[in-house]
């Protein structure tokens, strides 16, 4: 605890640091950090000298942006400003309530939408815990003119069993191109059940260099998340049926409901180091323009390189020329570097009997198992850019990737002398992408690669995305469609792991063969999204009810279908969204075939329109269905076991809130779960593991622009 709020203190005063250092960097001289003229008329704001005079700093100006992880490519984003539902961006279960969890903040969860979940990711002990940890394709950079800040705070609860997270979010720039910062996230779920606390703290830097030439941009970010296990309540009926439980009570606390497991907690530590960059090769574009000398309006504007020399033939106004010079990138070299160690342990000290499959060593009723792995993964590209003459009409790109993986694991023969057994596997895939990313009406993405060497022989990927924009009446229609054909091995660690109780080494294991297609259309005018989506698996690759990885022989089919439909009468708004889903092997594949979700709500704004309120409930169900457990040995979701088999679902979770927007701060207050107690109490979002009760939620987020 000491080494994480030291760290927060020295990276918010490198970042205090970083503002006053930018702001006290403005000469008094009419020019702003980047040096270029200011006319102080023009600049808004409050600050006032000894004169009298007001000081006005600069109005903020900032963009966003994400990249893609293989290739560095950049996204636009939207700045986080957004003043609906901001009492659901901490949710466990998601915004609008996709996932199962074991019931406190910052616990495993699985998509319950089969289409929502990570196929390709080898870390499958941080893949369970997405509401935290942040691959570098999901970190948001930021360019601006002043010192960008973000604080967002949660708390639920009180101080013994209650909840809180604290994230910070801090850029700056030294000049136009160059710009850095750091992000801070902790989190703590003390828990309402027994034995089910939660403490993780990420803390991480990045940096870009966006130049004409050059550019690249660079990730450290560094996880450490603590968990304590409690295997789940003993029994349900403590929470369906308590007047059949011991005592006859009605209702039971639920601190004191009985669990499966003490002293028995999950350890997982992660630290990447991510770089992309890359050098571009082009031409300079020289254009004159010619303006009135009186008003300065352009009246015309001529390339330089074919116009000829009689520019007084254009006007016989008095006229001014200017020569602008544009570069014209035409080929990038790239290079992408990437750096992942990641460390797991479980550890227990009081295990009962029974509870766990298997024994493999000699430590009875107790374990204290451990993984590491490490990664190093290079790739190099060179791509031929889009739009650099009129015959350019797609960006070309080819690349080969190298990527070299460790694993240490745990040795299970007691007969020898060795603790650990390390195992070592590269990978080599060749690719290359089609991709068209200006205009407006039609962008789309082709990228495939196949493998080489060592595991990556036999394996290939084939990904493409496809969008199309077009008017209907006022509105403008979004079409996407996306789809991909992947045969790729099972990770690493479902085809070896040792452990206490779980010790498996496949090396015959076939590859997966999934082919997916789907479509969605977008009209915003109407409020209404339609995604509708098919994929074929041979091979599925599965925790079995044994918690050990297992495939299926037989194809299987998923058909999913989402509906979003807003309604909206006055400041009376519904927004709502209905999901359909079919697998063809259930017992392989459960899902649940309906899930639903609506949130009805009055939006207005007071204040001299500059406090937006908005007030309402919400309610999200899924049909019942044999969900999977969860296994805290391994700290993944599994099929239940054929003895002890429970339905989960048919319950609806109501909370009611108010979220207000004022200027740059956002605040919320909600009642989590409002409806418990009412109706039939079957409230688990995972087998035996119950969600909080009833609990009130407040929330702040304030972004400061100095």
């Amino acid at each position: 605890m000491r080494r994480i709020v030291l760290t927060y203190i020295i990276l918010s005063v490198i970042g205090i640091g970083g503002s006053m250092a930018q702001n006290t960097l403005n000469p008094i001289n009419n020019r702003d950090r980047f040096g270029n003229q200011i006319d102080p008329s023009t600049q808004p704001d409050n600050l006032e000298d000894s004169t009298n005079t007001e000081i006005q700093s600069l109005p903020p100006k900032l963009y966003m942006w994400q990249l893609s992880e293989k290739l560095g490519d950049r996204t636009i984003m939207p700045v986080d400003t957004a003043n609906l539902n901001f009492q659901n961006s901490n949710l466990m279960e998601g915004v609008t309530g996709h996932y199962n969890y074991l019931g406190n903040l910052g616990s495993p969860r699985l998509s319950r939408l089969f289409f929502e979940r990570n196929t390709q990711d080898s870390n499958i002990f941080m893949e369970p815990f997405s509401s935290f940890f942040v691959r570098p394709d999901q970190l948001m950079f930021t360019n601006s003119n002043i010192p960008y800040t973000n604080l967002t705070y949660y708390k639920a609860g009180n101080k013994i069993n209650g909840e809180e997270r604290f994230k910070s979010y801090f850029s700056v720039n030294a000049n136009k191109q160059l710009a850095f910062g750091f992000n801070i996230d902790y989190l703590y779920g003390r828990g309402y059940y027994q034995n089910q606390s939660t403490s993780h703290f990420n803390a991480g830097l990045f940096g870009s260099y966006i130049g004409e030439k050059y550019q690249i941009q660079a990730i450290y970010n560094n996880f450490f998340l603590k968990m304590n296990e409690n295997g789940g309540i003993a029994d349900d009926q403590y929470i369906t049926r308590p007047e059949n439980m011991s005592g006859g009570k009605k209702e039971y606390e639920s601190t004191t409901i009985p669990v499966r497991l003490e002293q028995t907690s999950n350890r997982n530590k992660d630290f990447y180091v991510y770089l992309t960059q890359r050098y571009r090769l082009g031409f300079t574009k020289t254009t004159r323009e010619i303006k009135e000398s009186q008003s300065g309006k352009t009246i015309a504007a001529i390339d330089s390189r074919i116009a000829n020399d009689s520019l007084s033939s254009v006007t016989n106004m008095p006229q001014d020329t200017l020569d602008t010079e544009e570069f014209i990138p035409v080929t990038s070299f790239i290079h992408t570097f990437k750096v992942e160690r990641t460390r797991h342990r479980f550890h227990s000290g009081n295990e009962p009997e029974g509870f766990f499959p298997n024994d493999y060593t000699l430590n009875e009723h107790q374990s204290n198992d451990s993984t590491t792995a490490l990664s190093v993964k290079n790739i190099f590209g060179i791509a031929l850019l889009e739009g650099f003459n009129k015959y350019a009409k797609a960006g070309l790109t080819a690349y080969i990737s190298h990527k070299f993986s460790r694993y240490d694991l745990m040795n299970t023969d007691i007969t020898t002398d060795m603790r650990r057994i390390r195992y070592t596997e590269q990978e080599v895939f060749v690719g290359g992408e089609l991709a068209k990313r200006e205009g407006r009406l039609l962008h789309y993405n082709i990228n495939g690669e196949a493998g080489l060497m060592d595991k990556a022989i036999g394996q290939f990927r084939i990904n493409a995305h496809l969008d199309l924009n077009f008017r209907l009446g006022k509105d403008t229609v979004n079409f996407y469609a996306r789809g991909y054909i992947n045969n790729t091995l099972p990770s690493f660690y479902m085809r070896h792991y040792h452990s206490n109780h779980y010790n498996w080494d496949y090396d015959d294991m076939n590859k997966e063969f999934r082919t997916r297609v789907e479509g969605e259309l977008n009209i915003n005018r109407w409020g209404t999204n339609l995604r509708a989506g098919i994929e074929n698996i041979k091979h599925y690759t599965y925790f079995n009810q044994s918690a050990t990885p297992e495939q299926c022989g037989d194809n299987i089919q998923v058909l999913s279908a989402t509906l979003k439909q807003d309604f909206r009468l006055g400041i009376l708004h519904l927004d709502n969204e209905v999901t359909w889903q079919k697998t063809s092997n259930e017992t392989v594949l459960p899902l649940p075939q309906l899930s639903l979700y609506h949130n009805l709500y009055l939006l207005t704004k007071l204040a001299k329109k500059v406090l937006t309120v908005q007030l309402g409930a919400d309610v999200r169900y899924f049909s019942k269905y044999n969900a999977p457990a969860y296994a805290p040995g391994i700290q993944q979701f599994h099929l239940q076991s054929s003895e002890d088999q429970v339905e989960i679902g048919g319950y609806p979770i109501v909370n009611v809130y108010a979220n207000l927007h004022l200027k740059r701060t956002r605040i919320f207050a909600m009642m989590y779960h409002v409806n418990a107690g009412m109706g039939k109490a079957n409230y688990f979002l995972a087998p035996h593991y119950p969600i909080n009760p009833r609990l009130f939620k407040i929330g702040l987020s304030w972004n400061f622009y100095d």
